[in-house]
This record gives structure tokens, sequence and C-alpha cells, in this order.
């Protein structure tokens, strides 16, 4: 996190998290249509990975296809700013890394049968295995 978001802090967050999850090829990852999505090195990031990009209409934030980020973002707000704001950049990034690991670690979600996201992957990786290929 930085005061700012340029595109070399978006494509390095963006290689990390690709480099670390390993997903398959056809993720899709979907943006705003801001030059750090646009950007060449981004772009290429995606293509290197076998990712696809997908971008909100111009003037169209809560476009559809990225209700899952929108609802998270609405929800991160309403949890954890309540209308406010955090006092600098230091307490923003404890507060939400804090938050971060509760919502993915115990925060259950109607979505995914009341459970947690962590809790819902590790059923799901555990039920993939059992059936072949």
């Amino acid at each position: 996190m930085r005061d700012t978001m340029p595109e070399a802090l978006v494509s390095e967050a963006s290689r990390r998290a690709l480099v670390v999850r390993r997903p398959a090829a056809g993720l899709v990852v979907h943006s705003d249509q801001g030059s750090q999505y646009t950007a060449t090195r981004f772009k290429g990031l995606l293509a290197k990975h076998g990712a696809l990009q997908s971008m909100s209409r111009r003037g169209n934030g809560y476009d559809n296809d990225n209700a899952h980020a929108e609802s998270f973002c609405s929800r991160f707000k309403a949890e954890l700013l309540d209308g406010g704001s955090f006092p600098g950049l230091t307490e923003a990034r404890l507060e939400i890394s804090h938050h971060i690991a509760y919502y993915n670690a115990e925060r259950r979600h109607s979505a995914l049968g009341y459970c947690s996201p962590n809790h819902f992957k590790t059923q799901l990786k555990n039920t993939s295995q059992l059936c072949p290929p």
C-alpha cells in the first residue's frame, strides 16, 4: 500500500499474487479503465500467466462483471470504516491487513454456506481431489 496507486504498485502486487496462488489459465482479472490497468506492463503480466482482463465500461464502476469485488469493497467500507477514514497510511496498512485476515479466515459468508473463504476453499479442494479429472 502507498498513498498513491502507480502502475508499478499494481503490477508488483498482481505479480506476487499470481506467483503465490498460481491460478489456472483463464483467470479473469476485472478492473476499471485506470492507467495502471491499461499499461503495457500490467497487460503483459496477465498474458504471461494466462489471465484474461475484463474492464468496466467507461464511467461504470459498478459493472455486473465485478459484483464480487464490489461486494467485498462495500462490506469492507461498512465493516471497517463505518463512514470514516484512517488517520494515516500506517494505520490504514495495519487495519486493512487485520481486516483481510479476519475476512478470509473467520468471517462467515452466506454465499459460501456460512463458511469462511479459507474453510470453503479447503473443503472445495478436498472434495475435488475425490473426483478424477
